[in-house]
């Protein structure tokens, strides 16, 4: 027999915002679900040092965050579970989910935190290399170049991030981007800038993921000079694509809105979605902040615009007998 699941508040994703909604649901008293996905804990379980999150005046470490946030959603009565989302019908009421274990969920409301992934350059090569040298997480992967020359692609926050932490564990760090000048915050631009350990290509990208030895890894990478064509190589055996994300939203194409990047689109000021009782927070309507403290805000929003929904529903029902 199939199983089944039913609950005012079904939350996909367990990442800051999806968490922020689950605790905020759970106090309202709509003992929310919480799938947590192919990721549970979202981008921040993949995160070493966090600095930036109020209420803590020294560093703090990704995965405990987000441990933490998980225990207090659980604790004020939110219920995780483990699976993944494989089909969605948001048209029939109850809305409809159906994860990979074969259970069937049953949500009076839905809120979408299923967040984004990072891009990759889509070289042929590239895919070749990955796990084997080309990575798309400096903080997942970096341990692993202690000593080792490493390079970073990209010229926004998350690369310019990246290329600092590196120098946590390799003293040759080489950041390309494609333009000749960075998109990253000044503050962190001045970081990268004053940090011996890194030196930047301008104007070129990467055309090769070049690999040797037995077993084989990365030794290097091929580059064009995006203005005299120019292909040069330099070496390298840890190479870092850090170029954006891709929202996951893929499961959704066709029942809910989006936008030409593929985001969720939501009503300005709100987190409705094109479909009412259906929410999105997070990094899958957010392109362009992507913090851990705005996913969470969102998060928060979304949890009481779903509490307002409900409310309504049922004052509704109350009004027709």
């Amino acid at each position: 027999m199939t199983n089944t699941m039913s609950t005012r508040v079904a939350i996909l994703g367990s990442g800051p915002a999806g968490l922020t909604a689950a605790i905020y649901a759970a106090r309202a008293g709509l003992s929310p679900i919480v799938i947590q996905g192919i990721q549970p804990g979202g981008q921040l379980t993949t995160t070493t040092d966090v600095e930036n999150y109020p209420g803590f005046r020294d560093v703090i470490q990704g995965p405990w965050l987000m441990e933490e946030m998980q225990a207090q959603a659980e604790h004020v009565g939110t219920r995780m579970v483990w699976d993944h989302i494989s089909a969605v019908d948001l048209k029939s009421r109850p809305i409809r989910l159906t994860g990979d274990s074969g259970t069937q969920y049953f949500a009076d409301t839905l809120i979408i935190a299923t967040g984004a992934q990072a891009k990759w350059l889509n070289l042929p090569s590239e895919e070749h290399m990955k796990g084997r040298g080309a990575s798309a997480c400096a903080t997942c992967d970096g341990f692993f170049y202690r000593g080792k020359r490493v390079a970073v692609i990209g010229g926004g926050n998350t690369a310019v991030e990246e290329a600092l932490y590196l120098t946590n564990h390799s003293h040759d760090v080489t950041l390309i981007h494609r333009r000749d000048s960075l998109r990253a915050e000044k503050i962190l631009q001045d970081r990268l800038f004053a940090n011996s350990h890194i030196k930047i290509i301008w104007d070129s990208e990467v055309t090769e993921f070049v690999g040797g030895g037995e077993p084989e890894a990365l030794i290097g990478l091929d580059i064009k000079n995006r203005l005299t064509g120019e292909v040069s190589r330099i070496d390298v055996e840890g190479a870092f694509v850090a170029i954006g994300h891709k929202p996951a939203t893929e499961l959704f194409d066709g029942q809910l809105k989006l936008d030409s990047d593929g985001y969720l689109e939501v009503e300005t000021g709100t987190t409705k979605t094109s479909i009412p009782g259906v929410f999105a927070c997070g990094d899958v309507m957010d392109k362009i902040y992507r913090q851990a403290v705005t996913a969470a805000g969102t998060g928060c929003m979304a949890a009481l615009d779903a509490e307002k929904y409900l409310a309504a529903q049922e004052f509704e029902a109350l009004a027709a007998e």
